[in-house]
């Protein structure tokens, strides 16, 4: 069982979407990966939900990978004596650290670490920047401020602070807790929500050990200033447009996100585009024209995988979603314009064997018209590095590992699938050319570009590359 299209769908667990039956009809429709929100639920929803999918997936018979997203520091403020409170624009609003409910004038904010982050002049944003305040003057416990655009403000709602780095630890205890539990159950990939510097990133891929992928989400302006160096710290990058949309300007948001997909890409990273991309399907059937062409845009850009939240997670048309995402992609994937739009920018290489290979293959490939490119790989960057040369030709990434081919699942146009060791070149052929029948990737006679590094199993030494012709 295989999709057709090359970018890959990722898709939110949650109560409209976990049951057997419903994750079954998930896969069937497209999605590659499934994504457990630890900022809702609890730690046995998350077991039941991850032990749900590697059961339905062993049935499939097809590689799926589980990302567990960490909730992060989310900055909130306190309640309100009844709950909610109407701002009106001039007046004045006092945020402190006093929990006593709060009232139209004033409320609680327990994070210290905010009022030592300020400045007068600055803007908060609050409940997703539907308020926003300017600071007048604040302390080390306060923050006196006007009031820039009002309304209703209710209990603990969120906080961004655009344009300054918060001091803390993007793991709270929260999240060390629940990546804890993630890791010990199995799941491919953690994401790290609110990355604001490199150190966030190291601090994590420390606990993770090499257990998971590590994904870092760019929501905060503060990552962009660090961009590279984050990249070359995470195994992953995600556009998280929520926040990140709230403490820019809108019309910033999509060369940023451009940005950041051609940067994951030139690095050789998997990068993943998420946030509204089908927010309406929560209620209503199909997409509007607009969230098409935004599915699409992320297509034509050459990212690994789109993303889908509520949509799949509590929408009323979950299967409905992914289903019209994996059209909206596969459309997108066979208009002339998209080989030329996607390759606009070529990545560059570094001076090895293992990346002079990987672009042969997809050169070589095209120029014999091979039915697939298969590569052999152990810890899976053979098969990143021809995913990043964005093949014309489909990709066969065979590994002896399960956890690589559920990690796998993630990037652009391979198709993973676990085999048999290899010990010998006569075995590696002969492999190649089974599975690329029986996954109908290549018929007889026709011809397969292959990859591998010898001696077999040794991660990264890519130093082979052969053409083949499949026996009838």
């Amino acid at each position: 069982m295989r999709r057709e299209g090359c970018t890959r769908i990722v898709a939110t667990l949650g109560p409209a979407s976990s049951s057997p039956e419903r994750i079954a009809a998930l896969i069937k429709a497209g999605a590659d990966v499934f994504r457990l929100n630890f900022s809702h639920g609890s730690h046995e929803d998350h077991a039941a939900r991850y032990h749900t999918v590697r059961r339905v997936a062993a049935e499939v018979g097809r590689p799926i990978g589980i990302l567990a997203d960490l909730q992060g520091p989310k900055l909130r403020i306190a309640t309100f004596a009844e709950g909610k409170v109407e701002l009106t624009a001039g007046q004045r609003f006092r945020l402190d650290l006093d929990l006593t409910p709060g009232t139209a004038t004033r409320v609680g904010m327990p994070h210290p670490e905010i009022f030592a982050a300020i400045a007068p002049g600055q803007d908060l944003l609050l409940d997703d920047g539907k308020v926003r305040l300017r600071i007048v003057e604040n302390g080390t416990d306060f923050a006196e401020t006007e009031v820039i655009t009002g309304g209703p403000l209710s209990n603990r709602k969120g906080v961004n602070v655009p344009h300054a780095i918060i001091d803390l630890a993007a793991l709270t205890e929260k999240d060390r807790t629940d990546l804890a539990f993630a890791l010990e159950l199995g799941v491919d990939w953690v994401a790290l929500s609110f990355v604001q510097r490199p150190q966030d990133v190291a601090e994590a891929r420390k606990l993770v050990g090499g257990r998971a992928g590590v994904l870092s989400k760019i929501e905060k302006p503060s990552a962009i200033d660090h961009l590279d160096d984050i990249i070359t710290l995470s195994d992953a990058l995600m556009v998280a447009r929520g926040d990140l949309g709230v403490e820019m300007p809108p019309e910033d948001v999509p060369a940023l996100q451009r940005r950041i997909v051609r940067a994951a890409r030139r690095a050789g990273k998997p990068v993943v585009v998420a946030t509204q991309m089908l927010e309406s399907m929560i209620t209503a059937p199909t997409p509007t024209r607009a969230e098409a062409s935004d599915v699409a845009t992320a297509v034509y850009d050459g990212a690994d995988a789109v993303m889908l939240s509520a949509e799949t997670a509590a929408g009323q048309y979950p299967i409905e979603a992914v289903s019209i995402m994996e059209r909206i992609i596969c459309r997108t994937e066979r208009d002339s314009l998209y080989r030329s739009l996607m390759m606009a920018e070529v990545p560059t290489h570094d001076e090895t064997a293992s990346d002079a290979v990987a672009a042969a293959s997809a050169q070589v490939a095209e120029t014999i018209k091979a039915a697939a490119i298969v590569t052999f790989t152990s810890s899976g960057l053979t098969a990143l590095r021809v995913a990043r040369e964005r093949p014309s030709t489909r990709i066969l990434a065979l590994t002896a590992r399960p956890e690589t081919a559920q990690r796998l699942a993630l990037v652009w146009g391979l198709h993973p699938v676990v085999c048999d060791d290899c010990r010998e070149f006569d075995d590696m052929v002969a492999i190649a050319c089974r599975v690329a029948r029986e996954t109908e990737m290549a018929h007889a006679m026709q011809k397969l570009v292959v990859t591998a590094g010898v001696p077999f199993g040794t991660p990264g030494a890519t130093n082979i590359l052969r053409i083949v012709r499949v026996e009838g």
